[in-house]
């Protein structure tokens, strides 16, 4: 990795800023403790929110376990029934206090142990808004080809319709200043938060920073959620937003 890359997390504690890390939860019973305890151990969020969107797999009775440990900066929201990634989001977003806001899977698709990597450009004030790449470089697992080729075709729509130059536009690390989306309302309610999100920072005028992350994707029968058919609604998306305020 760059060494412009090589960050020492007691660095980044040193700052004033504040971190909230968002966990959107639906049926990952498998791997929300553990994602959790991942998350803890890097010891640098302040606000630990997890939004459990409907759970129906024993994911519910885990964090209520949780809840009971008492664990610091931890903090579990319910959604009665499942309303998807998108809402688990905006539902998180508006319970964070913290100056910065992290999104964090459920799963093992994405590293904690990168916070740092993807908090130095907004700690040194470089940018409000950071985007863990999948496609920079980093290792990565192999992914399935035409997951790629969505990923890559949605990232070329971004970049025509907004006149930017993102690698990977549907990553899920994306970390952001709060007052960034005070005043934005987020209509998405599933996977089409990405591009959504995406589309009302750049609209902004608001260039976004990558950096390189791993990836270790899995498969569908692994738990993966998203499907071929949130393509064609993302970039929808995509383009209702940019000529749509």
């Amino acid at each position: 990795m760059h060494p412009a890359f090589q960050v020492k997390k007691e660095d980044l504690a040193a700052t004033d800023l504040t971190l909230a890390v968002i966990v959107p939860c639906y049926n990952e019973a498998e791997n929300i403790a553990e994602v959790l305890r991942r998350v803890q151990a890097v010891e640098l969020a302040d606000e630990i929110i997890v939004v459990d969107d409907g759970s129906t797999d024993g994911s519910r009775n885990i964090l209520h376990e949780l809840q009971e440990q008492d664990i610091p900066n931890l903090r579990i929201i319910y959604h009665e029934e499942n309303k998807g990634k998108g809402a688990a989001l905006v539902t998180g977003f508006a319970a964070a206090e913290s100056d910065i806001i992290l999104i964090q899977d459920a799963d093992f698709e994405y590293d904690p142990r990168e916070y740092p990597i993807l908090l130095k450009p907004i700690y040194e004030g470089i940018t409000p808004v950071v985007y863990g790449s999948r496609f920079l470089g980093g290792p990565r697992k192999a992914m399935n080809f035409w997951n790629m080729v969505a990923n890559k075709l949605l990232t070329l729509a971004t970049n025509v319709l907004y006149n930017a130059i993102l690698s990977d536009m549907e990553t899920c690390y994306k970390v952001f200043r709060r007052e960034l989306i005070e005043d934005v309302i987020i209509h998405a309610r599933g996977f089409d938060f990405e591009p959504e999100f995406t589309a009302k920072i750049l609209k902004q005028g608001v260039r976004i920073y990558e950096v390189p992350i791993s990836y270790n994707g899995r498969e569908w029968d692994e738990g993966k959620k998203i499907k071929w058919t949130d393509a064609p609604i993302a970039l929808w998306t995509l383009v209702k937003y940019r000529f749509v305020d």
